[in-house]
């Protein structure tokens, strides 16, 4: 058996997952699980991943889910370029740096803000006071200053002079917040001009082709009420 991506790029570790295996010419078959559906949370994905989350990956009877090990697993096996996790010590000790901090920081704060300021009030239906989306947006902020104070500094991307899996991560998350409408990097000039070294980097195409839904999700229909009762607990837990 090939190789089977179980995604939804609605997800920013699913973009990240998707853009690293397209740029690499790592041949996959895509199966698109729907999270605005539930589809992650029914017993035919349960099987593949019991946790009931994307991503998700399978080989013949292997299985591996967490997106910073399915990013591992397809640099080690597929022999890519080695800018994406350097081999020299440090340089790859300051990926592993950045992956390790973005989960419970950026990350966090990326989708506080998608579901506070959009998905909540359009998607499903709740209203979210002035008050926790100022404060929201004021976190967002924050953590924006350390990602260009602490890790971007004056270097052309994350690590060094080129790419690397922190960078892809790091982008994935931060367009969460522009779909929502966010000015992510209005005056920020730093960012902003990491962010287009990074978009060029992975081709403007394969760019514009993964972040589609996200930069759509305001159009997002309401949800159907039985779908929002199945989906509610999860996302207030994703969120807390």
């Amino acid at each position: 058996m090939g190789l089977e991506l179980y995604l939804d790029l609605l997800s920013q570790p699913c973009r990240a997952i998707y853009i690293f295996a397209k740029k690499n010419g790592i041949p996959f078959q895509l199966h698109t699980v729907e999270l605005l559906k539930g589809q992650h949370l029914s017993d035919a994905f349960a099987q593949v991943n019991p946790l009931k989350k994307v991503p998700a990956l399978k080989e013949g009877d292997f299985t591996l889910t967490e997106s910073v090990a399915i990013l591992l697993y397809l640099m080690r096996k597929y022999k890519v370029p080695d800018y994406w996790y350097p081999q020299d010590l440090q340089a790859c000790a300051r990926v592993d740096e950045y992956l390790s901090w973005q989960h419970t920081a950026l990350r966090r704060c990326c989708l506080r803000a998608l579901w506070h300021k959009v998905m909540f009030p359009v998607f499903l239906g709740e209203q979210v006071s002035s008050e926790l989306l100022a404060a929201t947006l004021a976190e967002l902020d924050v953590t924006l200053q350390v990602l260009e104070d602490k890790f971007l500094q004056n270097k052309a991307f994350l690590v060094g002079p080129q790419i690397s899996l922190a960078d892809l991560v790091a982008i994935t998350e931060l367009m969460h917040p522009v779909g929502a409408g966010c000015q992510v990097f209005e005056g920020r000039p730093k960012l902003a001009a990491w962010h287009r070294r990074v978009e060029a980097a992975v081709g403007e195409d394969l760019f514009r082709e993964a972040h589609e839904v996200i930069l759509k999700v305001k159009d997002s229909p309401p949800a159907d009420p039985t779908i929002k009762q199945k989906l509610m607990p999860g996302v207030l837990a994703m969120i807390q």
